[in-house]
């Protein structure tokens, strides 16, 4: 079953077979039900008769224990026989009280879970405003159109680059969208409407290879992170110490972003307060001796999960090439199948942009993956589906707002889910 299909439902019609496989079950059913509705109206018949008789003892046995006074008195003295009643209350009382607190704690379990958003939630929550922006301006396009014409076509293309899909995107759904219309003939813009959401959703589907799991080891995992300054890679990477770190792992960080001494700080501050090591070195040293220290502890100490922060210059594209080549040999020369994961971090709310910094840091060294950030606050999420059909590049991991656990592996379906949901 595919994306779309797990997503929102497959549409098909029941095979003949099926369909007199289904009116026979229902045809001995009905026989059944006809027998049984019999039986139970024989029942019926039967159970009042004897309700009717029991009525008449009941008058019977009432009327002789009116006349017969030593019953009486037999129940007085087993009444006299419990003196203590108020103590039998009291324990009576506390017995009932245990499962009225037992239950009460379970009521309240499920209302302290309920604070806890889901992943579902998360992404709901985080993908609002682009879904909210690309459902409105989608709506208010299908109503100003009557009819399926080149018109249609050209105004449908501009709607998606606004949204930030890209013009690669909109260029080859909108060719794909005037062949289906030719294909269905199709007059109306309505019949479209869930062919379009389809597109996008097999857009990003491609081969069903979505590559988004984090490669982790058995033994040591080495994460190099790069970006430009100001796309929340720093953010992102204590947030990430605090995820493993609570999910038991030993985690420790490197500051190779050297000649921005604020890079520095900030990423000891996120350690001291996730309470985990960070590797330093003198202002304005080099970045890979600082990396080569980090991997050297990282090794001795046993650590689960290195990660590494480099210098985001784009503008000196030369020199940022050459500084994590030579990362990537220290590294090599530690660990040799190091690094095991090499994130580009990239701020959603920049749209295009963010798209032209994944082109060039492409271009600087390999990438196994993005990290999302912001995508909260902006209605440029579409971007995801730029990146993925430009560049192939998979986002791995996708930040969900401001909170130290609004971090977590992306997921597809969670993703195109909030990104879509209420379109069709």
């Amino acid at each position: 079953m595919g994306l779309f299909d797990r997503l929102f439902g497959k549409k098909e019609e029941p095979k003949i077979e099926e369909v007199v496989k289904e009116a026979l079950e229902n045809l001995d059913l009905s026989e059944d039900i006809e027998a049984e509705e019999v039986s139970q109206e024989v029942a019926e018949v039967e159970s009042s008769e004897e309700a009717v008789l029991q009525e008449e003892e009941n008058q019977d046995t009432v009327e002789e224990s009116l006349d017969s006074e030593p019953t009486v008195e037999v129940s007085q003295e087993e009444i006299e026989e419990f003196p203590n009643s108020e103590e039998v209350t009291e324990e009576e009382n506390t017995e009932l009280q245990e499962p009225v607190e037992e239950n009460s704690s379970e009521v309240l379990e499920p209302e302290r879970s309920q604070l806890e958003e889901t992943v579902q939630e998360k992404y709901d929550r985080s993908l609002k405003k682009t879904r909210t922006g690309f459902g409105a301006r989608l709506n208010a396009f299908f109503a100003n159109f009557r009819s399926v014409d080149e018109e249609f076509f050209e105004e449908l293309e501009e709607l998606l680059i606004m949204s930030d899909v890209g013009v690669q995107v909109a260029s080859n759904l909108t060719e794909e969208l005037r062949y289906e219309a030719k294909l269905e003939n199709a007059k109306k813009p309505d019949a479209l409407r869930r062919v379009i959401i389809e597109k996008l959703v097999e857009l990003y589907e491609k081969d069903g290879n979505y590559d988004e799991s984090i490669h982790f080891q058995d033994g040591l995992t080495v994460m190099l992170f790069v970006g430009v300054n100001g796309v929340g890679k720093t953010t992102s990477i204590g947030k990430l110490a605090h995820r493993y770190k609570q999910a038991g792992k030993k985690v420790m960080l490197v500051a190779a972003d050297t000649f921005r001494a604020g890079a520095v700080a900030q990423l000891a501050e996120w350690g001291r307060r996730v309470d985990v090591p960070v590797v330093t070195g003198p202002e304005k040293a080099d970045p890979a001796s600082v990396v080569f220290d980090g991997m050297e502890r990282a090794v001795a100490e046993g650590i689960d999960i290195l990660m590494i922060d480099t210098a985001g210059r784009l503008q000196n594209k030369d020199n940022l090439m050459a500084e994590l080549e030579k990362i990537g040999r220290i590294i090599k020369r530690v660990v040799p199948e190091a690094p095991h994961e090499t994130f580009l971090a990239l701020d959603a709310s920049t749209g295009q942009n963010a798209l032209v910094q994944a082109k060039e840091f492409s271009k600087i060294t390999p990438l196994t993956g993005i990290v999302l950030t912001k995508i909260d606050g902006t209605a440029r999420g579409g971007v995801v589906l730029a990146i993925r059909e430009e560049l192939n590049i998979p986002v791995k991991l996708i930040g969900f707002g401001e909170k130290i656990d609004d971090i977590g592996e992306f997921n597809s379906e969670n993703f195109m889910k909030g990104l879509l949901e209420g379109l069709i």
